[in-house]
């Protein structure tokens, strides 16, 4: 598709084809978050898929945003935190990136407050992409006459740094999950869908197991900030979303996930410190790390572990579809 818009005769003309999306089951229409000066369309989206994916959009030309984002994790990396150019390690977890259409805010602390800010955040990281400033990425993208063109028909002007990031948010929003197994019993009265266990794993989750405190909603995250004590044991302290709001009542606190793939986007938490959903379960079991700013949702459950193996075995159920398109280009503009 890249390849024919490229050849098109008229290389000036925007194309403007409205993207349709197709919603898997379980997921909510009406809480979709698309900027209105950000309208989706199927240029725009194939745009953002080759940038999300050229790797030439760093410094050394090593690094590309599906380097940290891999479908076949969850579109996470598997890593603690994640590897930038020349081997540099982040910080922090490479966060899920698909369901992101449901989301305001991003980032473990939030602070990109949309996704068109989010996807050009890591380009000026220099852990990250590397690159000094936009301007020098810029000046490197225009020396590619297929994106020159590409940027042309998608939005009718040259390239810019707030174009890049309309581009790669479209393509970002088109990545989703649903229609998974929960979702065919909970909401498709599908009895046999998922397993006696995780069966009653779902009734603890909803009850005893307290999770629907943060993780609730269609997408199974209430958008906000707690602090569970992560770090707060071992003298590794992330500041989280008091480092963007400077309110003491953010300190610590980190974005709720979604739990849609959950079981496969290891390792957990914000650090990554947790190898498998086990290991999380009995964190929250035991109250998480206790600390003068804890969330004061988060208590010592009492869980059996036979509560916690049906626990966790709920939480498998939650991987779906809505994912496997997000593929990279056949080829990349030249």
């Amino acid at each position: 598709m890249l390849s024919s818009w490229i050849a098109a005769p008229s290389a000036n003309a925007v194309l403007s084809t409205e993207y349709k999306f197709k919603l898997p089951f379980g997921l909510e229409q009406s809480s979709m978050v698309i900027p209105a000066d950000n309208a989706m369309t199927t240029q725009k989206v194939e745009l953002g898929r080759a940038l999300f994916f050229d790797r030439r959009l760093s410094a050394d030309n090593t690094i590309a945003c599906a380097s940290c984002h891999l479908a076949q994790k969850g579109f996470t990396d598997g890593q603690p935190v994640s590897t930038g150019i020349k081997g540099q390690k982040g910080g922090r977890s490479a966060p899920a990136s698909f369901n992101r259409v449901f989301s305001s805010v991003q980032f473990w602390d939030g602070r990109a407050a949309t996704l068109e800010d989010q996807s050009i955040g890591p380009f000026t990281n220099p852990i990250e992409h590397g690159f000094v400033n936009y301007d020098v990425m810029i000046a490197k993208m225009k020396k590619i006459p297929g994106y020159n063109t590409l940027f042309l028909q998608a939005f009718g002007e040259d390239i810019t740094i707030a174009n890049v990031g309309k581009a790669i948010a479209s393509f970002q929003r088109t990545v989703l999950s649903g229609n998974s197994p929960a979702d065919k019993f909970d909401q498709g009265g599908e009895a046999n869908a998922i397993s006696p266990e995780a069966q009653r794993g779902l009734l603890l989750f909803r009850d005893k197991a307290r999770c629907t405190k943060c993780h609730s909603g269609f997408n199974f995250t209430d958008e906000k900030f707690h602090n569970l004590g992560i770090g707060w044991d071992d003298n590794k302290v992330d500041l989280g979303r008091y480092m963007v709001t400077k309110n003491a009542e953010d300190i610590g606190s980190f974005k709720t996930p979604t739990l849609r793939e959950i079981s496969r986007t290891a390792p957990y938490m914000h650090d990554g410190r947790f190898k498998n959903l086990n290991e999380v379960v009995n964190f929250y079991n035991q109250g998480g790390n206790k600390n003068p700013h804890q969330d004061p949702l988060i208590l010592p459950l009492e869980l059996t572990n036979d509560e916690k193996r049906d626990l966790v075995e709920f939480l498998r159920t939650l991987n779906g579809e809505g994912w496997q398109h997000a593929i990279a280009p056949t080829s990349f503009p030249q």
